[in-house]
């Protein structure tokens, strides 16, 4: 049943025999075995993919419910020495991983000696029980309503521009002389198309989409164009903060704030929440709410959020 239900899950033979450590032929052959014992094929193989028959289909479900029953019971009954063990896969973005997992990694593992991580950089919607992805940290509303999504903290974000920028064309006093000058637009991993700036001050709410020489959707280089002068740009204040220090950014319209975003841990909701994701998803949703620049609290005030709750 692990074998059938992982071959599913990745699609792949070869990439479900090395999720399993095992040799190909040897999970070819317990599907196989699996099939003549049910009397039933499962799945059905060409040389280019697999897909699962309509018996596959409905045994698969009742694999997964059957495989978690077990994990669950057998946790019961070693629950005092259960020790969260394997490989954990996490998908986030570059700047969550810089700027929060990486630097506390270590206390992690120090709490987990048995879990060893896969941390995989990917702004992008993922399919995780394809990619074989255990838990994915995003930024922004989740679109996929199969995924059990746990809001662990948020994203602050201002304008900014470099001193040569302003310099050469002006800061801006008001929204409405923002028009005046020229944006690094953001592109979505999820349409492809830039995103708006949303404004407010009070009750004032206002969205722009400012001209631009350029876009990207690559936070990285994104952060690159704005030190580089190209123009006004929406950065996470924790990235920004530093170059801030050194001179290297200005805040544009600080009285104006833009609005946060939420970031969510995922997981998919029809699968057993196993140890080693539990213990992540606990601890990476503590060290969010502990940090100054991306917990749901900064100087002791509650903030604000006007997007939609996520599944808890």
């Amino acid at each position: 049943m692990q074998a059938f239900t992982r071959v599913v899950d990745v699609g792949s033979f070869a990439r479900a025999a090395e999720a399993m450590d095992l040799p190909k032929a040897t999970l070819t052959r317990l599907i196989q075995n699996l099939e003549t014992h049910l009397g039933v094929k499962l799945l059905h193989r060409t040389t280019r993919r697999i897909s699962v028959t309509t018996d596959g289909a409905a045994y698969y479900e009742r694999c997964v419910r059957i495989l978690a029953d077990v994990e669950e019971a057998e946790q019961s009954l070693t629950h005092q020495n259960n020790t969260p063990r394997g490989t954990l896969c996490v998908d986030t973005t570059a700047g969550l991983a810089q700027l929060v997992l990486i630097p506390k990694l270590h206390e992690f593992f120090a709490a987990y000696p048995e879990l060893k991580m896969e941390l995989t950089i990917n702004g992008k919607p993922i399919d995780l029980l394809k990619e074989g992805v255990d838990v994915v940290l995003r930024v922004g509303d989740p679109v996929d309503d199969t995924m059990v999504a746990r809001r662990i903290g948020q994203l602050r974000l201002g304008l900014y521009a470099s001193p040569v920028y302003l310099k050469r064309n002006g800061t801006p006093a008001q929204p409405s002389e923002l028009m005046q000058h020229r944006a690094v637009n953001y592109l979505s991993n999820r349409t492809g198309r830039e995103v708006p700036w949303p404004l407010g001050q009070g009750e004032q709410r206002t969205e722009m989409l400012l001209p631009s020489s350029i876009s990207t959707n690559d936070g990285d280089v994104y952060l690159s164009c704005a030190l580089e002068s190209h123009g006004i740009a929406r950065i996470a204040r924790a990235m920004a903060l530093p170059y801030v220090e050194s001179g290297r950014l200005v805040e544009v319209l600080p009285d104006w704030p833009t609005d946060s975003l939420p970031i969510a841990a995922m997981y998919p909701q029809n699968r057993h929440l196993s140890a080693k994701v539990r213990v992540f998803v606990n601890w990476v949703a503590e060290l969010f709410a502990q940090h100054p620049q991306f917990g749901e609290t900064q100087a002791g005030q509650p903030q604000p959020s006007r997007q939609p709750k996520l599944a808890a």
